[in-house]
């Protein structure tokens, strides 16, 4: 290969490791605005994040019934206003995500995580669900990628008894 060729591929390659990186900076940020869904959430943060044409889905038998499907961002907008009440549906919420795959083609990715999510809800609740995330983003014309389309599946789902203990805890003891 002549250098020129050599050049083209590598600038290829540091694009797609940028896209994949652009790519999981917008899925985390999503878990951390929604980890705080209130009242104060500012919802225009968090819809930055999808492309205008954008759908929102549970799919699955549990998650079907549960979320729905939203077909437009405006759908989308209202169904997370729902979750911004003066009252919040979470006392804490937290998501954790794994097992992360990016597949990146032109100005098109498909990615898919395992996620963990513990949740107290306002009546003193406490759940625990593992979901299979499917999501595909779409290159903006500025550069940036966005959700274009994000689907959620349940793989478990628990009620637990509580998160938080006012337990000690364990730690090596200093002399």
């Amino acid at each position: 290969m002549n250098d020129q060729m050599d050049l083209s591929d590598l600038l290829q390659r540091v694009q797609r490791l940028e896209a994949e990186q652009a790519i999981r900076n917008c899925i985390n940020r999503y878990m951390q605005i929604c980890d705080s869904l209130n009242a104060h959430t500012d919802l225009n943060e968090l819809m930055a994040l999808f492309d205008q044409d954008s759908i929102w889905e549970g799919i699955g038998e549990k998650y079907a019934q549960s979320f729905g499907r939203y077909d437009s961002w405006q759908a989308i907008f209202e169904m997370f206003k729902s979750y911004t009440r003066a009252e919040s549906h979470f006392q804490m919420n937290a998501h954790f995500v794994s097992s992360e795959q990016i597949y990146v083609e032109d100005d098109q990715a498909k990615a898919s995580w395992l996620m963990l999510q513990t949740s107290t809800f306002q009546d003193n609740r406490s759940h625990l669900n593992a979901a299979k995330l499917t999501v595909k983003f779409k290159r903006q014309t500025e550069g940036g990628w966005k959700i274009k389309h994000f689907q959620t599946e349940n793989i478990f789902s628990r009620p637990i008894s509580h998160w938080d203990s006012t337990a000690k805890l364990p730690v090596p003891s200093q002399q």
